[in-house]
């Protein structure tokens, strides 16, 4: 059997209202696009999580919402700012086929690079900017039975590429 993750980064944010602590931070205008496109990208592809885990954030919530996908999602705050380890601990928990999480930067971006067998040949991978999402598919029966440099990469985008 096979598991498939659809690792997301938070779209854009806004940095218009300075009383806002970061975690209270909604998405810009950009950032609602970014999110809708990347969903519209990810359902073109055949990409369509049966559940989502995110984290807390308002950003990220909102970047959920605006991808318009119709499944479970669980919001935890093990996933605002977390490191590669919780990451994956948290990946771990999940029980459905195909998951999209939900992350932040730089947290999103080393997990992407440590759960993958070898890079995608894209040159923003690396950095992973907002709304950047890598899909990888692992052999495994359950989310407990993978580990590092073990998600076959499928597909990766950004949405300055998928808007046009």
């Amino acid at each position: 059997m096979t598991r498939t993750l659809i690792l997301m980064r938070h779209a854009k944010s806004s940095w218009d209202d300075p009383s806002l602590s970061d975690h209270a931070r909604p998405l810009n205008a950009r950032g609602i696009a970014s999110a809708r496109a990347m969903g519209d990208w990810l359902r073109e592809k055949g990409h369509v999580p049966d559940a989502a885990v995110s984290s807390d954030s308002q950003r990220t919530g909102q970047t959920f919402t605006e991808l318009g996908f119709d499944i479970p999602v669980t919001y935890t705050r093990a996933l605002y700012h977390a490191g590669p380890e919780m990451m994956m601990e948290v990946l771990q928990g999940q029980t459905a086929q195909i998951v999209l999480m939900l992350g932040h930067n730089p947290g999103i971006a080393n997990v992407a690079d440590r759960l993958v067998t070898q890079p995608p040949g894209h040159p923003r991978f690396m950095d992973y900017p907002t709304c950047a999402t890598t899909v990888m598919r692992f052999d495994a029966d359950t989310w407990n039975d993978i580990g590092w440099r073990e998600g076959q990469p499928i597909d990766f985008a950004i949405p300055r590429e998928v808007m046009g």
